[in-house]
């Protein structure tokens, strides 16, 4: 345990406080269990060090990785009680998928351990998920995506920009004092700005590593595919980034990859709560009823730049980003007449010289524009919707 401490003192020490993400002050940190999830490389680590520095007494706290070679020979239960019997008040665990049968020890320390508050991290999503079932009556579960626009102005140049509601995104009262001409940064955003290690020269390829991990490891593991089926993962999501946007038709699809139509659902499923795709669903026609999937995206405009071998098309950018931008606060289905729907709200997304003509006659509809940087009446630019969060 002396190891551990070492350890977890040296990475406090490191930790830098001067850019926090927006979900920071979402979490309830007074909870006695919580669970932070989200794909790999979005910064739940980092955060979880920059709390413990800002709002805990590094005394009686400790850190530690479910993938520490401590664990090899020892218990995390075992950890927790030695720690609590000592002091302990607060207990962080990261990668917690990596450590086996991980839900039931957890829950058997939040009901020995009552003054014990347990954090923990996890990249594997889906086994996430599933270990969180066992844990529902305990544990609160917050999801963390990637960087908005704004957390990217915020971060890599320096500015202080609040996040802002959709109604005040729709009013056109996003400012952006200090910077006269949006639309470069934005473009940069676009290509490698969704990820907190932007700076990373080989940004794409640490990208392209992610991706591997999670199509290759991941998912495999969770659904017990073998190495064949898992090929299967990759294949798909080359598919999806080559459309503009994807409309699935599952059974063309299965014929075209050797499987069957239900399989494939079943790859969606998994690619989606991995975060590497989002389905864009119809308006259900009942409460109980889960929309049609109309659209399939990438999970956010980075990757379609990672894996899209030629460049990638314009259109699929500008809904990307759109989606994964409002998904985050918002339910977002797709509109009968133009591309969202979002709180009753239509918007038809394109470039500068789009026209009204998918919005004609309907009430309460607004149009998108890339390429442009102010808003003019119920006309938005599109980098505005990065200030969602």
């Amino acid at each position: 345990m002396e190891q551990l401490n070492e350890r977890y003192r040296s990475l406090l020490q490191e930790a830098d406080t001067s850019f926090v993400r927006y979900l920071h002050d979402k979490v309830n940190w007074k909870a006695r269990m919580v669970a932070i999830v989200g794909e790999r490389g979005v910064g739940k680590t980092t955060m979880l060090f920059q709390h413990i520095k800002l709002h805990n007494d590094p005394d009686n706290t400790l850190f530690v990785s479910a993938d520490d070679l401590y664990f090899a020979d020892n218990r995390l239960y075992d950890l927790a009680s030695m720690f609590y019997k000592n002091g302990g008040l607060h207990l962080y665990i990261d990668e917690i998928h990596k450590y086996p049968e991980w839900s039931k020890e957890l829950k058997m320390m939040y009901d020995s351990f009552p003054k014990l508050q347990i954090v923990f991290t996890g990249s594997s999503i889906l086994d996430i998920y599933k270990g969180t079932d066992d844990l529902s009556r305990r544990a609160l579960v917050y999801v963390m995506h990637g960087l908005s626009f704004r957390e990217y102005l915020n971060f890599a140049k320096g500015y202080d920009f609040p996040a802002y509601n959709l109604g005040q995104i729709l009013a056109g009262k996003v400012q952006l004092p200090g910077i006269d001409h949006p639309l470069p940064l934005f473009k940069e955003y676009l290509t490698n700005g969704y990820y907190p290690f932007f700076n990373d020269v080989e940004y794409l390829q640490r990208l392209k590593s992610i991706l591997n991990v999670t199509l290759e490891t991941d998912i495999p593991m969770y659904a017990k595919m073998n190495v064949s089926t898992a090929r299967k993962l990759k294949q798909l999501l080359f598919i999806i980034s080559q459309s503009v946007p994807f409309k699935p038709n599952y059974s063309k699809i299965a014929n075209m990859m050797g499987s069957n139509r239900n399989q494939l659902g079943d790859f969606m499923v998994y690619l989606e709560k991995a975060g590497m795709v989002m389905q864009l669903r119809n308006q259900p026609s009942g409460i109980r009823e889960l929309g049609k999937v109309e659209k399939v995206y990438l999970g956010n405009t980075n990757l379609i730049y990672a894996i899209a071998d030629n460049r990638p098309d314009i259109g699929n950018l500008r809904e990307t980003f759109f989606l994964s931008q409002l998904k985050v606060n918002h339910a977002v289905t797709a509109s009968n007449r133009a591309d969202f729907v979002v709180d009753g709200h239509t918007f038809e997304i394109g470039g500068q010289n789009k026209k009204r003509k998918q919005i004609a006659g309907l009430d309460d509809a607004y149009i998108v524009k890339d390429d442009i940087e102010y808003a003019y009446q119920n006309t938005i630019p599109l980098w505005a919707f990065g200030f969602n969060y």
